[in-house]
Parts: C-alpha cells; structure tokens; sequence
C-alpha cells in the first residue's frame, strides 16, 4: 500500500492528528496537501501533547519525512514559529520539504479576512481570521505569492503591488481602513527567505519517486469533508479541496497511484464556526460531550459544537471520497450514556431522507431521526482488542460500520498514541 489518503468524514477535528501519528512508524512520508494554519491536530505521545497547526503529523516521527504540498497556503511567521516550538521540545524537523508551488499567507491577507468578517456582521462565515480564503481567493485570481517568488525580489515586488491596487481601494473606500504599503509586505516576506530556502523543494518529483519506488505514502488532510469547498456545506465550508480528490491536485500525485482513501470519523459529530448541523445539541448531553471530549479547537480556542452521530454524513462521505475505511475516534467518551442516539435519516418537510439533500436549503431545514442505541459504562481505554469492548460498545461500532458503508479498521479509546484497537492494518 504505498499511497493512501487520510482525511476527516465530518465537519473537521475527528482526531486526524493522531491516526497519522499512529501510522508515522510505517509512512516513509506524510504531506499536507490542502488549508493552512485554520487546521489543527492534537497528537498525543506518551506524556506529551503536541498541537499542529500547519506541519504534517508526520514530523513527530523520526523516520518519516513530512512535506507541505502545492495546495496548502503558507504563513511563513506560523511555519517557523512552530518549527522553533517543536525544536525547543527536542524534535527534528530538518527533514521538511515545502513545495515551492505553494502559496503564501501576507499580513493583507489576514486583514482582509478580519475586516470582511466584521463587515458581514451576522451573515459572517465563521472563518478563523488567518488569510486563509483571501490567499486562496488570490492564487484562484492569478494574483497570489507563491514560496519560489521569494528568490526573486522583482516578480515578488511586482505581485505585491499588482495584488494591493485592488485591495487599498477596497480597504479606504469600504472598509475605512489605511492603505496598506506594498514595500513594507515585500521587505517582510523577503526575511524569510534565506531561512525558507533549505527547505523548499519540487515535492511533486519527490513525491512520484517516492511512489514509485515503492516507498509508504501519507496524503494527510485538513478540516473534513462537509468543509470542502464544493462538496461541503457551502458557504460554510474551507477555501480548499479537504476530500481525497484534493490529495491529488494538492500534491502532484495522479489518482491512478492512490491505493487507499481512510476517513476519520468521530464516534459523535462536532463543529467549530456557523453553518447547519443537524445532530447538534443544546442540552445537558451536548455539554456532557463537550466537556469529556476536551472539545475545544485546537487552532481557534473555540469551544465545539456537539451532538450525535450522523449517519447520514458519513454515507455521504464514503460516496464522495471513495472511502475504503474508517477510524472511529472517540468511542470512550460515549461511555456512561445509558443509550446512545444515532442520526440514521433526516425528516425534510414531512418525508424522510438517507441521503444527503444537495439542496442547501433543505439541508438547513432538516430535522434528525434518531435510532437508539444501548449505551456502556465500562472503562474502555485499556481494551487492546475489538473482543475486549463490552458487547454493547461492540454493537455500537457494528452498527455505525453497517450504516455508514465502509469497514471500521481502527477504533481510538483514549487520546494516547497507544489508546487504540487495530482491527485491520492500514499498511
């Protein structure tokens, strides 16, 4: 199995970072290939917790070589202020590879992203502030700053300039903001230049050899799949492709060299930002699993919203990536629910439906339909095998495989690297 996608079957924040870790020992290399620092991963190893925001989870494994794709966005203060994080705490990250095809983030980047949201009010989207839709909206306007500008000051202070003609008219006559000076974003971003440079590298070549000679391969995907930009609850969806069609455009990988496509799926349903969500809850149950899931955001601080399993998402998921499995995080914060409802259909103007509604309208409109089913209350962080959880965890995994189409391989029981039941091998 030498290229396999890895990505999240919800709304984001299923527990990516540790499923990549936990094959980091097997994977030759890990890469981002799509969002920027608006994602986050939390990985545990032994007594140490890690948060990522930008780098692949694969750093944190010493064999592995971690790469960030063409189709992420960068903000290079993010990227070093995180090296510097990691090497302060004894990890190597000299193996790092950047594509020099990938994107900048600028400080007129985030402006913009903080004004527009100020200036929508209540019809804002809920974005995490960081540039990340305005660097995306650039590179798909022709005008963006890629990593290889920064070894040119000339076509960088020419894009600078041609990028800021709009975005200062926008900023004083709008906004009501000072125009930004384009020398001042050159001489910034020129800074990080020389530190940049050893790590920036054709990764798309480096990625097919490393394919083709047979080496383990990690596409490792940002925010969820109801986030994707044309397949996720636009418009509160991410500025990028985080289903596994974009491991191929955000990497320089054809789809013909993918062998396996793993989806991340929570053993509930959360969400950080606006936007539908039909599971969610507002009751004692929905702050229950707040509390004992720790959810929280690890990029934005915001708290999570929660409700039950939706079965009808994860179907949707399996369709639209070509899931070939799942990792279910999480299942030991079900534990004490005496029952356990699960979204198995929506009720839309009267009529049930299975399927996801294409119709955004009807999708905010839909009312879950529940089935219950029994709960637990035995301590199962310490099971090591599928036969060690109590026979009503095990139904309950059963029946999330049955109804969301595509094998469960790997259940997470704890938030440990070790807290985990492999049931079959990803690699």
């Amino acid at each position: 199995m030498p290229a396999l996608v890895l990505l999240g079957a919800q709304w984001g924040d299923e527990g990516k970072g540790k499923a990549t870790d936990l094959l980091g020992g097997s994977v030759d290399y890990v890469v981002r290939y799509q969002g920027g620092n608006n994602a986050g991963h939390t990985v545990v190893v032994g007594d140490q917790k890690y948060a990522l925001h930008l780098l692949p989870s694969g750093i944190l494994s010493p064999g592995c070589v971690p790469v960030i794709g063409n189709g992420v966005v960068i903000d290079p203060a993010v990227l070093f202020s995180e090296l510097s994080a990691l090497g302060e705490r004894g990890v190597d990250t000299s193996k790092l590879l950047v594509s020099g095809n990938a994107h900048l983030i600028t400080p007129y980047h985030t402006t913009m992203d903080k004004v527009t949201e100020r200036f929508l009010g209540s019809r804002r989207i809920g974005t995490t502030g960081r540039g990340i839709g305005p660097a995306y909206a650039d590179k798909i306007n022709r005008v963006g700053i890629r990593v290889q500008d920064l070894y040119d000051e000339s076509i960088l202070t020419q894009k600078v300039e041609a990028a800021l003609d709009f975005k200062n008219q926008l900023l004083a006559k709008l906004y009501n903001r000072r125009a930004i000076e384009a020398g001042r974003i050159v001489e910034e971003l020129l800074k990080y230049a020389a530190e940049l440079r050893p790590y920036v590298a054709d990764t798309t070549l480096v990625l097919n050899r490393a394919v083709d000679e047979g080496k383990v391969v990690l596409f490792e995907g940002g925010q969820g799949t109801l986030l994707d930009i044309d397949h996720g609850t636009y418009p509160f969806v991410t500025s990028s492709n985080a289903t596994a069609g974009g491991a191929c455009t955000g990497s320089g990988v054809g789809p013909t060299k993918i062998d396996r496509v793993i989806g991340i799926l929570k053993a509930y349903t959360t969400r950080v930002g606006s936007g539908p969500f039909p599971t969610e809850l507002f009751d004692d149950d929905g702050e229950a699993l707040r509390r004992i899931g720790g959810e929280r955001g690890v990029t934005t601080g915001r708290d999570r919203r929660c409700g039950w399993f939706d079965a009808v998402i994860a179907r949707y998921a399996t369709r639209v990536n070509g899931l070939t499995d799942f990792f279910l995080t999480k299942l030991d914060v079900l534990t004490g629910w005496e029952r356990v409802p699960v979204c198995v259909a929506y009720e839309i103007d009267g009529k049930r439906v299975e399927e996801l509604p294409y119709n955004q309208s009807d999708f905010h409109h839909a009312k879950p339909v529940y089935e219950y089913l029994p709960g637990w209350s035995e301590d199962i962080t310490k099971a090591k095998t599928f036969a060690d959880l109590p026979k009503n965890a095990q139904g309950y995994v059963k029946a999330l495989e049955e109804m969301s189409g595509a094998p469960i391989s790997a259940i997470g029981v704890g938030p440990g690297r070790t807290e985990t039941i492999e049931i079959n091998s990803f690699i």
